[in-house]
């Protein structure tokens, strides 16, 4: 269950704070074949099974994009700020890829708000670290954070 802020304003002065993890995900080859069909990223290393056996990971992998494209999907599920108009993503910074998520894994996103501060106007923007991890690994697959910007009612 996601961590409940009743108004964007509510995010300021909680630097720090931990957000619900997310729930597991299954990374499905399925799912890798689907994401290198949407961006022509067709390299052996993510849709040949058999190949990649031999290849340096042991098994396929996520594109390392499909994964940081994850986090779209795990924001919602750790953190839920209500009383706006609209949300808007405004970029990513810091975005590092740690560990191959091999078909098969489980991958969850953690986060912390790293800041909350007033914008342009009276929108307010946040950034939170997003940790995507990978059940049984000791390294995450990925670290990014994530920049928000909430526009009023």
């Amino acid at each position: 269950m996601a961590l409940i802020f009743q108004s964007p304003r509510d995010l300021i002065g909680k630097e720090g704070t931990p957000l619900h993890p997310s729930e597991w995900l299954t990374i499905e080859q399925d799912r890798i074949n689907a994401f290198a069909d949407c961006t022509g990223d067709h390299q052996w290393i993510h849709v040949d099974p058999e190949r990649a056996k031999d290849g340096p990971f042991g098994a396929t992998i996520a594109h390392g994009y499909l994964t940081l494209s994850l986090t779209n999907l795990f924001m919602p599920q750790m953190i839920d700020v209500r009383g706006f108009r609209n949300g808007l993503n405004v970029g990513m910074d810091r975005t590092r890829f740690l560990t191959p998520v091999k078909a098969g894994s489980r991958i969850r996103g953690t986060g912390v708000i790293q800041s909350a501060e007033i914008a342009k106007g009276d929108t307010i923007q946040c950034v939170i670290r997003i940790t995507v991890e990978i059940e049984g690994e000791e390294k995450p697959a990925l670290v990014v954070d994530a920049i928000t910007r909430y526009f009023p009612e």
